[in-house]
């Protein structure tokens, strides 16, 4: 997002000529993920858990972590492959009918929607148009500097989100937003009496951006995981896959 940003600068990329160019970068490197995957190692789990290949899983475990001994991984996957072995592969329609699982699909599929209806759209994709109402002379500049912000969070709530509780850091981001929206709303909503209130518009805006990368950002795109064991697990991350893009998309 934050390199995207930056491409589409004026003076860059972002200009009559040049936006087609901008546009066909990300194909790019959908082509270059493409190559390089040719060169990527089979997950070793799947090797062993799935394919049953003892061997070609040892060897795809010593291309991902160097030269070290597998067993201990091997005899973790050996213990999930009994796990996954004596209990059933759940069905998608399964997950939805039965009530063992009913608490933890409401649950994933709400981590989902709430973030992709927490707002946080408007803020990525209209930014600049906010920026601009708020009175700030290069609006853009404000837009890539949200971008920054996005990224140096993200970074951040990789070391976040395991060392506190994932509701509780759920909670506290949306918590975080809701305020910070109001702020922006208020701050909007008085430009015109105090031109000051640009100024909260920004910080609010900014601060949106923190909170919501702080545990709305990633949470819902590991929790399902956790919570699901190894049989319902794969359907569970596909729907809530498809609620998350849906959501987006709606």
């Amino acid at each position: 997002i934050l390199i995207s940003q930056v491409l589409g600068l004026d003076f860059l990329l972002g200009n009559d000529e040049m936006w087609p160019l901008l546009l066909g970068l990300s194909g790019v490197a959908a082509l270059l993920q493409f190559f390089l995957l040719l060169l990527c190692p089979e997950s070793p789990r799947y090797l062993y858990i799935k394919l049953g290949k003892v061997e070609e899983a040892k060897k795809s475990l010593k291309r991902l972590r160097g030269n070290c001994d597998p067993m201990k991984e091997i005899a973790e996957m050996e213990k999930e492959k009994q796990e996954a072995a004596s209990e059933k592969k759940v069905s998608i329609g399964q997950l939805f009918t039965s009530s063992k699982y009913r608490q933890a699909v409401i649950v994933a599929l709400m981590v989902q929607i709430s973030q992709q209806f927490s707002g946080i759209n408007a803020i990525f994709y209209y930014s600049t148009n906010i920026f601009e109402r708020a009175g700030v002379d290069q609006p853009v500049y404000a837009t890539i500097g949200v971008g920054v912000v996005n990224t140096v969070f993200t970074v951040i709530s990789v070391f976040l989100v395991e060392k506190a509780g994932r509701r509780s850091l759920f909670l506290a981001g949306l918590m975080g937003m809701l305020m910070s929206a109001v702020a922006m709303t208020v701050g909007l909503a008085l430009l015109s009496q105090f031109a000051w209130m640009s100024y909260v518009s920004m910080i609010a805006i900014f601060l949106f951006v923190i909170f919501f990368e702080v545990g709305p950002g990633p949470i819902p795109w590991f929790i399902v995981a956790e919570l699901f064991s190894q049989g319902p697990r794969p359907a569970a991350i596909a729907i809530a896959g498809f609620c998350n893009w849906a959501c987006n998309f709606t």
